[in-house]
């Protein structure tokens, strides 16, 4: 219940620890709040359906929580936005239509992606309910309509951070670390190595909770103090390509940009109103997380069995946040049209190539082993004219061993992959696209090689 009765500060005397949002052991949910007309942050605070207002929050143990002060440069430079106060909406499908709604109003996207977006802003207000996120990005090239689309997205989500690639990595951290909120990244294919690193750490450990960056801090004595920064949260990038890191590139909803020309009533630049209506859709998203963040729940009744346990395991947020059928088979759709690009990405591989002459070894042959030997000649048939330097017994059983983690070990003075690994060497060709067939085996010298078949 609305409650604008504001109490004010007792003099008992206590630790008092400035802050954010918390959810305390009671079920109270703490919000910052921010009324730029007044300059001044408070807190709402919400229990068993009621949300009030305070300067202070008492926690048990002889604390208290204060607000981060107005002044505080993130706030004041817009850099974090937060809501005014809780707002009050019809229905969750209501709030639903004026999010995409005010997408569509500013930023060019297709229909689907829409749609994600407007429902992965509802996930961003209740994600520390679950321990897996996805990440949306956008990628295209310059003049696409990338910036837009993330300030117009950003604006909504759970207390957006916006960054760029000129930011450095040292305030990206901290900034997460403190507001636990979204991050908004724009221009985010870095040109040196060491900004790509760090970033990178920030990306691939930020979708799961319970994995911080640990990073070298000294303290005023000079005693080395490690520290760890909580970058667990939802994230949206604006990038021109893909990462080399193709366990990264599987955490993405990809929108391709510049596909199609630009609608004509997007306005070229955002009316002054833009802030005003953004402002007022994260008050109804406060609200919305008030009233929803204890129920949310993962269901893993939407697992897709046709979809590896990673893309699984990030969709499953988003989709458990999703009412509409149709757009979960839609998710479903694009999830398993990025798993298939996966796929082909690993099928242009060496390791695919060694799998393809490894199972048509195993296939063909009544042995026990497989020698690595054979495996290699194999290779040197096929596909040795596509490599500058020779391909020798060690460097395929390096592939075999480090790459594709398949037991080798030395057999009557030769290394040999053992009968016994068949069952995990079906499961990698599956993995990188590597059909054989057991025709094709037969045949030497002459492998099928495609996204799907028989063993």
């Amino acid at each position: 219940m609305n409650n604008d009765a504001i109490p004010k500060p007792t003099n008992e005397q206590r630790h008092v620890r400035p802050t954010v949002s918390d959810v305390l052991e009671d079920g109270t949910i703490v919000e910052l709040i921010y009324r730029p007309e007044h300059r001044t942050t408070l807190f709402a605070k919400s229990l068993a359906g009621r949300w009030t207002l305070a300067r202070l929050v008492d926690v048990p143990g002889g604390h208290q929580l204060a607000p981060f002060s107005p002044d505080n440069n993130l706030i004041t430079n817009e850099v974090v936005l937060l809501p005014s106060e809780p707002r009050s909406y019809e229905s969750e499908q209501q709030l639903l239509t004026e999010i995409i709604d005010f997408i569509h109003r500013y930023a060019d996207l297709s229909s689907a992606f829409e749609q994600v977006a407007g429902h992965y802003v509802l996930l961003s207000w209740v994600y520390d309910a679950f321990n897996d996120l996805p990440y949306l990005r956008l990628r295209g090239d310059f003049g696409t309509g990338k910036t837009r689309s993330l300030l117009t997205i950003g604006s909504l989500c759970y207390k957006p951070f916006f960054a760029s690639g000129a930011s450095t990595v040292s305030p990206i951290f901290h900034t997460l670390d403190a507001f636990r909120g979204t991050l908004i990244f724009d221009e985010a294919d870095f040109r040196f190595s060491d900004e790509r690193s760090e970033i990178v750490k920030i990306l691939n450990n930020g979708n799961v909770r319970g994995m911080p960056v640990l990073r070298t801090i000294m303290n005023r004595q000079r005693e080395f103090n490690p520290r760890a920064f909580h970058v667990f949260g939802p994230k949206i990038v604006a990038t021109r390509g893909r990462y080399e890191d193709r366990a990264l590139e599987s955490r993405f909803i990809t929108e391709e940009t510049g596909t199609r020309r630009l609608r004509d009533d997007i306005p070229i630049n955002l009316p002054p109103t833009f802030k005003d209506e953004a402002r007022e859709l994260r008050n109804k998203l406060l609200l919305y997380r008030f009233r929803r963040r204890h129920e949310i729940k993962l269901d893993p009744s939407l697992v897709d069995p046709t979809l590896e346990p990673r893309i699984n395991q990030i969709m499953l947020p988003l989709l458990s946040v999703v009412n509409d059928r149709r757009l979960q088979d839609t998710l479903r759709g694009a999830a398993k049209i990025a798993q298939d690009s996966i796929i082909a990405e690993r099928g242009l591989l060496m390791e695919a190539q060694v799998l393809e002459v490894l199972m048509e070894q195993m296939l063909s042959s009544t042995r026990s082993v497989v020698p690595v030997a054979e495996v290699t000649s194999g290779m040197i048939r096929r596909y040795g004219a596509e490599y500058e330097r020779p391909l020798t017994n060690r460097w395929i059983g390096s592939i075999l061993r480090k790459k594709l983690n398949l037991l080798t070990y030395k057999f009557h003075g030769v290394y040999v992959v053992p009968m016994a690994e068949r069952e995990k060497t079906e499961m990698l060709c599956q993995r990188y696209g590597v059909s054989v067939t057991i025709d094709a085996a037969s045949k030497e010298g002459h492998g099928d090689v495609g996204t799907s078949g028989a063993f």
